[in-house]
């Protein structure tokens, strides 16, 4: 087992900070990769009532549901641009071939990917949940809730993407690799919302949720790495 020495700390700390960095630049350059999952979101929102009902029980009724799915989904669209631009100008490979731990490298861009999807989605969810009648009392849940979520979407949805990077068209594969995964943060989440705006407990369904992320978060780049080497070397 190869233990690290003080000095090599600081470059473990550059590295991920170089990454993220990086990526955040990169995703400032390309603003669409900023606004087209916001934009998917509201218009999944607004769209609903139209399709559904106009009246205000009906949709606050349906409103954590609507979105949590919204969210899910605008995440979803998302991925499988977190390493196609690398891989496609080779930038990944030179990841692999860093001195610095793959998974570490890993984290700074799902990290950089849940800034730059996860949480404008997060912030945005409550003005729009609002407009769904969502009930006060729930709009704090709602913010808990889709912290945890958004985080563990953007782990588990990395997962998907390293594994078809390689492929042209890969986003239909990453839906039905990842959505089966998704369902327990969709169901947590949206439980969490819904027990809050009936006036119940709903610290359960978040603490599932922290255990999730715990799990996303000690797990998942151990799983990216080794399906990019995959990806990539094979």
């Amino acid at each position: 087992m190869k233990v690290l020495s003080p000095d090599t700390l600081p470059s473990l700390g550059s590295a991920f900070f170089g990454v993220l960095k990086r990526d955040l630049s990169l995703a400032y350059r390309r603003r669409s990769d900023i606004f087209n999952p916001l934009i998917f979101f509201l218009i999944i929102i607004a769209l609903f009532p139209l399709g559904v009902s106009p009246e205000r029980k009906v949709l606050a009724e349906l409103a954590p549901g609507v979105v949590w799915v919204a969210a899910l989904l605008a995440c979803l669209l998302s991925m499988d641009s977190l390493f196609r631009s690398d891989y496609d100008d080779g930038t990944l490979e030179h990841l692999l071939l860093a001195p610095q731990p793959l998974y570490l490298l890993v984290m700074a861009k799902v990290l950089s990917h849940w800034l730059i999807t996860g949480l404008p989605i997060t912030l945005f969810a409550p003005l729009l949940a609002l407009m769904l009648y969502l009930p006060l009392d729930a709009v704090m849940p709602l913010v808990y809730s889709m912290l945890l979520g958004s985080m563990v979407l953007s782990y588990v949805g990395a997962i998907g993407a390293a594994l078809t990077v390689g492929l042209r068209r890969g986003g239909i594969l990453i839906s039905l690799i990842v959505l089966p995964l998704y369902t327990p943060v969709l169901i947590f989440g949206a439980g969490a919302v819904t027990s809050a705006a009936s006036s119940h407990e709903y610290a359960g369904h978040l603490a599932i949720l922290g255990a999730l992320l715990a799990g996303s978060v000690t797990l998942a780049p151990f799983a990216i790495a080794g399906a990019l080497r995959i990806s990539v070397e094979g």
